[in-house]
């Protein structure tokens, strides 16, 4: 009770604060908020509560109807990782991801940090061609097999989520904020960025970040041991086999959508109906590899919480929040380049920690196309330093779907990830501001 009644404080401080700024409707959304924050940080109450008290004190508060609300917990993207979840289950209910590990152990350097750098590394490529939240979805019961320390386990997993993030902003593929930044500089007769100059201007900055965060990540743990069950002679199973060329034509077929659906004005397939389809069809009888019993498996509460942060997403615009602080930011446009780049960059990355990346860049790009047109900035070079901001995120599960995806493993407590995140969200906004000065400002 202590840790409820601490958050209710904190949320009213913020309220009483944000009075001074906003209205009565704004500043109590502001502490609604950050009361879901604290409760989510101290773990007051189980996540999967927390995530869906939205739905009552939204409406209770007159921020949002409940009708609203609710449906914010079915946006397609929930139903992509319940299919996701699906394959992940399958994948570890007939042990195949032992298998890869026993392989991923025989190429890397067979130590903890060689695996928090290998991990990083393969996730970060994998994603910057498939969806981060698939990539995330298929290696992390790698992780999670690799050791029975709890600590090391964590550090893994993070490794993964911290990956998949830093690779989904590669290329415009990888991640859907990318997507939306291609679609909204088309509606705005901005020059878009090619395929190629979008890996140009990205990829030394993802490298840079592949030193790093696998860096912290790997400091402090001392003798912790790798544990492997698979001699490497083992041969696959035939269940494994099956499985293994099921998920191969699954990446084949993301890869070959993920290419058509920017290049042939949307004739690909919904990456959502892909993954779900494959995740039911692990029913299937005799061809699939799981019964209805193995879904009470499904981390429910990462669900619920992806709902709430699309909840969160939805009440910023329906109020007017998002249109207010726009507003309160023409301000900035006085300000030097250097300084109005710093301020979005942090705004947009701790912003994202409390709501879906998806959802906040949605909402950020027509506030940030309007400062632009006052600013003596170039517009895409904003633009960008947003986006990819929105998927530089590490603090909270909220923030990225590869964040929630490492939640939901039961490795990573959120005391933890917010501990590694902050240091990586500073590091992160330092280097996106680096590289936009010194790099993206000469070749855009």
């Amino acid at each position: 009770m202590n840790k409820i009644f601490i958050s209710i404080l904190i949320a009213l401080g913020f309220f009483f604060l944000g009075t001074i700024f906003f209205n009565t409707q704004h500043s109590t959304l502001i502490a609604l908020i950050v009361l879901l924050v604290v409760l989510w940080t101290n773990e007051g109450l189980p996540i999967g509560v927390v995530s869906l008290l939205p739905i009552i004190l939204f409406p209770a508060f007159g921020i949002i109807d409940i009708k609203t609300a609710t449906a914010n917990y079915s946006n397609t993207t929930i139903f992509l990782f319940m299919g996701g979840f699906m394959i992940a289950i399958a994948t570890q209910k007939i042990n195949l991801h032992k298998y890869i590990s026993n392989k991923l152990l025989t190429i890397f350097p067979n130590t903890p940090r060689g695996m928090i750098f290998s991990l990083s590394i393969t996730s970060a490529l994998l994603s910057s061609i498939l969806s981060n939240s698939t990539t995330a979805l298929l290696l992390l019961p790698i992780a999670i097999f690799l050791t029975e320390d709890i600590k090391f386990k964590a550090r893994l997993a993070l490794a993964i989520a911290y990956g998949c993030s830093i690779g989904g902003i590669i290329t415009p593929i990888g991640t859907p904020p990318n997507l939306i930044l291609m679609g909204f500089m088309q509606q705005n007769s901005i020059e878009p960025i090619s395929f190629i100059q979008w890996i140009l201007l990205t990829a030394p900055l993802a490298a840079i970040m592949l030193v790093i965060s696998p860096f912290i990540l790997s400091l402090g743990l001392g003798d912790v041991k790798l544990e492997k069950e698979i001699k490497a002679k083992e041969n696959l199973l035939s269940d494994q086999k099956r499985l293994l060329y099921v998920l191969l034509g699954l990446v084949t077929l993301l890869l070959v959508n993920s290419r058509i659906e920017p290049f042939y004005h949307g004739l690909g397939l919904s990456e959502t109906a892909i993954l779900l389809s494959f995740g039911l069809f692990m029913f299937f009888p005799k061809i699939g590899f799981i019964k209805w019993e193995d879904a009470k498996n499904i981390p429910y509460e990462i669900i619920f919480l992806f709902g709430a942060g699309f909840t969160i997403a939805a009440a910023f615009s329906k109020t007017g929040l998002a249109n207010e602080l726009a507003n309160s930011m023409l301000s900035l446009t006085n300000m030097p380049v250097i300084v109005l780049i710093i301020l979005i960059a942090s705004l947009i990355t701790f912003t994202t920690e409390i709501t879906s990346n998806t959802a906040l860049i949605s909402i950020a790009l027509p506030i940030i196309f309007s400062l632009g047109q006052v600013a003596n900035v170039d517009m895409t070079l904003i633009l960008m330093v947003a986006t990819i901001c929105a998927s530089y995120a590490f603090m909270l599960p909220i923030a990225t779907p590869p964040n929630a995806i490492a939640m939901s493993s039961g490795a990573v407590k959120v005391k933890q990830m917010a501990k590694f995140g902050v240091f990586i969200n500073i590091i992160a906004i330092i280097m996106v501001t680096l590289i936009a000065l010194f790099y993206w400002q000469y070749f855009i």
